[in-house]
């Protein structure tokens, strides 16, 4: 694993995810309560033992650089190890990165100085579980020049991704991004190879190809340039089948770049078995941990509407006190404070969030740093709600520090 160097790709500009991303890297918006989305990535490289990790942030790059700063530095500089991030250098052309391969071709001064034996490229912002190490050991009993990380998905679903078509033995004989027809695996009609956005090379193979497609009018992107180039000039590009390191009945990756993809996220976390297990000590998250105390509940006035301050089948953070409110199927990130007789059900409340008295929400995204004013409802009219904020197409109410007015 120490020949291998790692790219992670920070994202664009993560329009999907307004009004989350108005002030953030997508990587850096806040998940699970006390993490980043990028400490999953993260913490799979950490889990898998690579040590030599640069982040490429090009948009609002400030929060995910101060919280890889803040939450990361345990690389040791004297063994080389090492986790940088690294906005555009503009060392090549005046360009800011034009896709995914530009962003790694745009930094290929960092490969010639390490002279890496592999590369690896990974995206900032899915979830899942993965020992790369698992790919690594695939690549050298295929004696492949490449491996994209591969997913069984229902062919009908997939043409919202880049999709592989294998032969018999995994290797790949055609990528498409976002084919109106999916093809189906080779033994199996009902199921494709989609693309997770991991991609393990040879560097030396890659070299040449990123040179190419630089000089050329293209998207720049691994998916829809690179390897089908690797597979029209027969180099060998083969599929990685995915194997969960998370050990649940079904495999679990998530593209969480859409505000309802993002909650759907969140809330698989607060099922009594989730889908993703956040528990294992075998494979830890590590994220910044602020100075929190314990979370609190207070109040237990049992009599007919007395106060009472609980939280059900939900994640309560450090720094939290549910001050004689209820909380229920609910991810509340550090010092969130829930007034009395405040209400909230199935939402996701980042840091910093006071609930006012006797306020309801519901099916809500409440962002950092927001006071929701006493007696508030949010959530039960959508088109009350339009007016005010964004509302997804799921119907998830997306509350922003400048949506409310006090």
């Amino acid at each position: 694993m120490r020949d291998i160097f790692t790219m992670i790709l920070a994202g664009g500009r993560g329009e999907r995810l307004l009004p989350l991303t108005q002030h953030r890297a997508k990587p850096a918006v806040p998940f699970a309560g006390k993490y980043r989305i990028i400490d999953v990535t993260l913490s799979n490289c950490l889990n898998s033992g690579l040590r030599k990790i640069a982040v490429l942030i090009q948009y609002k790059s400030h929060s995910l650089d101060r919280h890889i700063r803040r939450g990361w530095s345990i690389f040791n500089p004297e063994l080389n190890e090492f986790l940088f991030s690294i906005p555009p250098q503009q060392r090549i052309s005046t360009e800011w990165y034009r896709g995914t391969a530009d962003a790694v071709y745009q930094n290929l001064f960092l490969l010639e100085q390490e002279q890496p034996k592999y590369l690896l490229v990974l995206a900032g912002d899915h979830i899942y579980k993965m020992d790369y190490g698992d790919m690594f050991r695939y690549m050298q009993v295929m004696e492949a020049d490449a491996v994209v990380g591969a997913l069984e998905w229902p062919v009908e679903e997939a043409r919202q991704f880049g999709v592989l078509g294998v032969d018999a033995a995994n290797r790949i004989i055609r990528f498409e991004e976002k084919p109106a027809k999916p093809f189906p695996l080779p033994d199996d009609p009902t199921q494709a190879f989609i693309s997770m956005g991991i991609y393990l090379f040879r560097t030396e193979e890659l070299y040449d190809e990123l040179r190419k497609d630089a000089e050329m009018a293209t998207a720049h992107d691994f998916g829809k340039n690179i390897i089908p180039n690797m597979i029209e000039n027969r180099k060998k590009v083969f599929a990685y089948n995915f194997e969960d390191a998370n050990k649940k009945h079904v495999k679990y990756w998530r593209d969480i770049g859409t505000l309802d993809a993002y909650y759907q996220a969140n809330m698989d976390l607060v099922a009594v078995d989730p889908l993703l297990n956040l528990y294992d000590e075998n494979w830890p998250i590590r994220t910044y941990q602020g100075q929190f105390p314990p979370a609190k509940f207070v109040f237990a006035d049992q009599y007919p509407g007395g106060r009472v301050g609980l939280a059900l089948d939900s994640i309560v953070s450090g720094g939290c006190i549910i001050s004689g409110g209820k909380v229920e199927k609910s991810v509340l990130a550090p010092d969130v404070r829930v007034d009395q007789h405040a209400d909230v059900q199935e939402s996701v409340i980042m840091e910093n969030v006071e609930i006012g008295e006797r306020a309801r929400i519901r099916h809500a995204i409440i962002d950092k740093g927001v006071i929701i004013p006493p007696g508030t409802v949010i959530g039960y009219d959508l088109e009350a709600d339009r007016a005010r904020y964004t509302v997804t197409e799921d119907g998830i109410v997306v509350v922003t520090p400048s949506s409310v007015h006090h």
